[in-house]
């Protein structure tokens, strides 16, 4: 990953022989440390993928002891600080906590990228040097990272078979359903359903569309801010292993303004029955879409999860207009 800002910063380019075996060394270091975090991170729930991560972190122990002897060999006992972000230029390493929260797939993914990313850094490094013995210690280093990659198809094949790694397919899915669906999907119909009788009631109690847009907004995004607090509150995620209680109050939040918002939304239109038949037509797409994701994620027959949400929403629906018009 190239950098666009490199004030104060060495090109890669200009960096000596010396340099780039200092920053080889510390780029070692980190990487085996990146993956001793996602092991100590998943040892619970992904054991296998755990021990490939670990696996792959001794292997990076020992590069970089191969590369703190050679560096002294070459340059003497005093190796300096180089490290990613003092070189404009070089690859960087996402954060752990930006990649840990997208899934075990992901986290596989980046790995796989890290040793492409090593082994491509060795073989541009060998384009910037003239000496013998340099080029010789990096052409190594880019075979050793070469071989890298196969080693974690070993270890693949030696602690992910087909039967571990569908078990951790599986817990992660379970994961991610009780994280982020779960209280996503309650909160969808919260505040689809629950907003219906008083965006409705207003609408046809007033005619005013502004007047319904505004009651509309404010019951969403409070329904919101209370659905997403309630659920943080409710549950550490320690006991239940429903994950972090942030998450779900995230999702569960924002899930329900987004499902009052669908409905008060087309009320910015002036025209009343315009923006009632607009508001009509979300709200039938919502219910579908909350039968849908109920039989996609949580099982549920869609058939059954249709008829329970369409009738409780038909319910809610009439009783906003019965008591506006009243």
């Amino acid at each position: 990953m190239f950098s666009r800002f490199t004030v104060g910063r060495r090109h890669f380019s200009d960096l000596s022989e010396k340099e780039i075996l200092a920053l080889a060394i510390s780029s070692e270091e980190d990487d085996a440390q990146i993956y001793r975090t996602y092991a100590e991170r998943l040892h619970v729930d992904f054991p296998d993928t755990t021990a490939i991560f670990e696996g792959m972190a001794a292997e990076e122990d020992v590069h970089r002891k191969r590369l703190i002897e050679r560096f002294k060999a070459r340059f003497g006992d005093t190796i300096p600080l180089v490290r990613r972000e003092h070189v404009a230029g070089y690859y960087a390493r996402r954060p752990v906590w930006l990649v840990e929260n997208l899934g075990i797939d992901r986290i596989r993914q980046e790995v796989s990228n890290m040793e492409i990313d090593a082994h491509n850094f060795y073989l541009a490094a060998l384009r910037h040097v003239k000496d013998a013995d340099t080029r010789k210690l990096l052409g190594d280093l880019a075979a050793a990272e070469a071989s890298h990659e196969k080693l974690a198809c070993r270890l693949e094949h030696k602690y992910l078979d087909e039967e571990a790694r569908a078990k951790e397919d599986n817990e992660a899915h379970r994961q991610f359903v009780l994280t982020w669906v779960q209280p996503g999907l309650a909160g969808l119909m919260d505040g689809s359903v629950s907003t219906l009788a008083p965006i409705f009631a207003t609408a046809f109690a007033t005619h005013d569309t502004w007047t319904t847009f505004i009651v509309g907004l404010a019951a969403s995004v409070g329904a919101g801010i209370s659905m997403g607090f309630t659920e943080a509150a409710s549950d550490d995620g320690e006991i239940s292993g429903r994950g972090s209680p942030v998450k779900r109050g995230i999702a569960s939040g924002v899930m329900t303004a987004v499902g009052g918002l669908g409905h008060a939304l087309p009320y910015l239109i002036p025209h009343f029955w315009t923006a009632t038949g607009i508001a009509a037509v979300v709200v039938f797409v919502e219910l579908w879409a909350i039968a849908w994701i109920q039989n996609r994620y949580m099982e549920t027959p869609f058939l059954r999860a249709a008829f329970q949400v369409v009738l409780g929403g038909a319910l809610v629906f009439s009783a906003g207009i019965l008591i506006g018009s009243a």
